[in-house]
């Protein structure tokens, strides 16, 4: 039976199906449904993880092991779930708040504003919790099939955390509207949504950067302290949501009673505020006014800088894309960091990073200089040279990548001349190589296809990716060729650069052919 229309039932099952067809592009002639192939790759996935699931959970059986035992290690993975979760938490609420551009429409039917506050709120959580619950459902069914249906509290756990993420993204993004207001906070949220989704990767990499000993003795040891704790023992209240994705009841009611109280609370406060958000944010498109006195117009003697200027200033002017290609530069950090350290580890993989991430960041920003000019007819038609003002463009999208790892790469030349200055040259030629990759075979689009560029055009997405491969390869194998290693080596090096020199001799042959 259907439900009846207007209804929180009807609401939400028009918040799923949105989900499904993909919510950010539906009315705009992007998303569709999945097909064929995209459903299938999912039910192949979801053996995959059901037949990794019932292995494990074998072993686990296997070997006697009380499932409560293994509380601190689940409630340590449910803390780095909650984390992502919060991140595109934050990510829907913006979308839910300034890009959708449907909730004027609800507002001004009959439906009361705490019902459509409420189903979208759950259409947020549903959204959110549906990935963790593809991946870690499969062991919550393999257990009840082999006799543990306390495991079944993974369901209740992920949708629990997946509410209290969501309220709590709510929350803050409606406390930013008001703070802020509304055009601060879209750029605001989807920055701190950026910063969330890297900080279990920062916090990951500080174990690297404070440790010296060659093997895990220290970790070992802190575990082991842990260990003896008195209240860090298995039946911890810290420990309460691993115990109840384990099975505990109480500590499952105890769960679903707090993301209960959470929800109505953030429904029954804040969906006035909600409205007024709404409001907010349909009038934070204002026109700047007009500056007093004359216009000043300020232009270079060279039009090599006005070009690089000129991307650099639209780049800074767009916060949206900033906050984009943010996650990009937060994960550069910890590469800074080893390459500062004097060991070992400042080698091969500092330099196959470097390369990796640093030609990832050039593609990004030679997509925005060249591919979403807003203008191209305007600039083929200036008196110009086009070949100066497409140099000009190259460097504006490799110059950034480039100056960002500058310090670095110089304190690693200081530090260790021949694997600084190996790691120096494969990062120079994986930015100069994405750089033109796009500007031989990149096509024209608007810039609000930035997330959907790699599905927009398949072959430049993927001359990038062998681009970024092959010069990353180059790099981990370089500093051991100079040690003077053998056998496969010099062969990897070998096809390592033949393979980055094909790439852009094919985007080349490839390249589009310009006016």
């Amino acid at each position: 039976m259907k439900p009846a229309p207007g209804g929180i039932l009807w609401l939400l099952g028009h918040e799923l199906r949105l989900a499904w067809y993909g919510a950010a592009a539906v009315g705009k002639g992007g998303k569709r449904r999945p097909g064929m192939v995209a459903i299938a790759a999912w039910i192949a996935g979801a053996a995959a993880l059901h037949l990794f699931a019932w292995s494990a959970l074998l072993q686990v059986r296997r070997g006697g092991v009380d499932p409560m035992l293994l509380a601190p290690l689940v409630t340590l993975l449910l803390l780095l779930c909650a984390t992502f979760m919060l991140s595109m938490a934050l990510k829907a609420c913006v979308l839910a708040l300034f890009e959708r551009g449907d909730l004027d429409l609800l507002l001004s039917s009959p439906l009361p504003s705490r019902s459509i506050f409420a189903v979208r709120l759950l259409g947020v959580a549903a959204a959110t919790a549906a990935l963790f619950l593809y991946l870690f459902a499969p062991f919550a069914n393999a257990a009840l099939v082999l006799g543990m249906p306390g495991w079944l509290g993974i369901y209740v756990v992920l949708a629990a955390l997946a509410l209290l993420a969501s309220c709590a993204a709510m929350l803050l993004t409606l406390a930013l509207v008001r703070l802020l207001g509304a055009r601060r906070t879209r750029v605001l949220a989807q920055v701190l949504a950026a910063l969330a989704g890297a900080a279990l990767f920062l916090l990951a990499q500080l174990y690297n950067f404070v440790s010296h000993g060659d093997g895990g003795g220290d970790m070992q040891q802190v575990l082991a302290a842990l260990a003896r704790h008195p209240a860090l023992g298995p039946g911890s209240l810290l420990w309460l949501p691993g115990r109840a994705a384990l099975g505990a009841p109480l500590a499952v009611l105890g769960l679903a009673v707090l993301a209960g109280l959470a929800f109505a609370a953030t429904v029954g406060r804040t969906h006035r505020f909600f409205v007024h958000g709404l409001q907010q944010a349909a009038g934070s498109a204002r026109t700047a006014s007009r500056p007093a006195g004359a216009p000043v117009f300020r232009f270079r003697a060279s039009l090599f800088d006005t070009i690089v200027i000129k991307e650099w200033r639209l780049i800074a002017r767009d916060p949206h894309l900033i906050s984009q290609v943010l996650l990009q530069l937060i994960y550069l950090l910890p590469l800074g960091f080893l390459v500062l350290r004097s060991d070992a580890v400042a080698g091969a993989a500092t330099g196959a990073g470097l390369a990796l991430l640093c030609s990832s960041l050039t593609g990004s920003l030679a997509w925005i200089a060249i591919s979403a000019e807003d203008a191209p007819d305007l600039l083929a038609s200036a008196p110009a040279p086009m070949r100066t003002i497409r140099l000009a463009k190259l460097a504006a999208a490799a110059m950034p990548p480039l100056l960002l790892v500058a310090l670095p790469l110089l304190w690693l030349v200081v530090g260790a001349p021949l694997a600084g200055l190996l790691v120096a040259f494969t990062t120079v030629a994986a930015v100069l190589g994405a750089a033109l990759i796009v500007q031989w075979v990149g096509r024209p689009a608007p810039r609000s296809d930035f997330k959907m560029r790699g599905k927009e055009n398949f072959l430049c997405t993927m001359l990038e990716l062998v681009n970024s491969l092959a010069w990353g390869a180059l790099a981990w194998l370089l500093p051991a060729l100079a040690q003077g290693a053998s056998g496969l080596v010099p062969a990897g090096a070998a096809l390592a650069l033949a393979a980055g020199c094909a790439t852009l001799l094919l985007a080349w042959l490839l390249r589009r052919r310009h006016p």
